[in-house]
């Protein structure tokens, strides 16, 4: 692999990070097993920290790539709380408000779901990284300050309910570029009329990527000095 000339490469993100602490973990190795001191990573879509799953790194010259990417379609497997909402849509915030979930049924979840196929509009959440006359979205949140942000046009192709133990359900959702899980979990508790929040999210595909195909963080060393150990071979030979 010639991670300077550029290479894409697919990790599975892990709980608690950000896309960015992926980006400069990898960096930071590659950097160190190269003796390289700069070396130019990027990843193709931010997930939330509270989020797992699919994300593609690229490397060098393949960072031309990322747009690329970024426009494919992606494919989550989100858990969903009815009844009870967040500021920030899951549980990053703490519950603000509690509604009734005693008209809620499995029929009604299955026909509110599918209203939300096809090309809708969609706010995004507050808490994003949506520019607000020069600064994020969440960072006004944060601060407690009223943030309005206009409603995006942007496709679901396919949302299907996965579980349904009333108060929780599971749904996989396959969308376009753009699209937050956390904005559709609030839509979804609103249809319902009740509320919701994302308690879970997985995202399990982007283009033709799946979860089978991605790296362990805890195997970037070992990869690493495999594909050194490799091209080093070549050299000698």
């Amino acid at each position: 692999m010639d991670f300077i000339k550029g290479e894409v490469l697919y990790f599975n993100k892990p709980l608690g990070w950000t896309s960015f602490d992926l980006v400069n973990k990898f960096r930071y190795k590659l950097s160190r097993k190269l003796k390289i001191k700069k070396i130019k990573v990027g990843h193709a879509g931010t997930l939330d920290p509270l989020a797992t799953g699919v994300m593609i790194l690229c490397t060098g010259k393949a960072t031309k790539r990322i747009e690329e990417f970024q426009y494919q379609i992606k494919e989550y497997v989100a858990t969903l709380k009815i009844g009870e909402t967040t500021p920030s849509f899951d549980l990053e915030t703490e519950i603000d408000a509690t509604y009734s979930t005693d008209h809620i049924t499995r029929e009604l979840v299955e026909q509110v779901l599918q209203t939300f196929t096809g090309t809708i509009q969609q706010v995004p959440p507050v808490f994003s990284a949506c520019n607000v006359d020069g600064k994020r979205a969440y960072e006004l949140a944060r601060k407690g300050k009223e943030v309005e942000l206009k409603s995006k046009t942007l496709v679901i192709d396919e949302i299907e309910l996965l579980s349904c133990e009333l108060p929780v359900l599971q749904i996989r959702v396959v969308c376009s570029k753009g699209t937050y899980i956390r904005a559709l979990a609030r839509d979804i508790g609103q249809a319902l009329d009740s509320g919701a929040h994302l308690t879970g999210l997985e995202r399990t595909r982007v283009g033709d990527i799946t979860l089978e195909q991605c790296m362990d963080t805890e195997e970037i060393d070992s990869f690493l000095d495999k594909m050194i150990e490799i091209e080093e071979n070549k050299i000698d030979v």
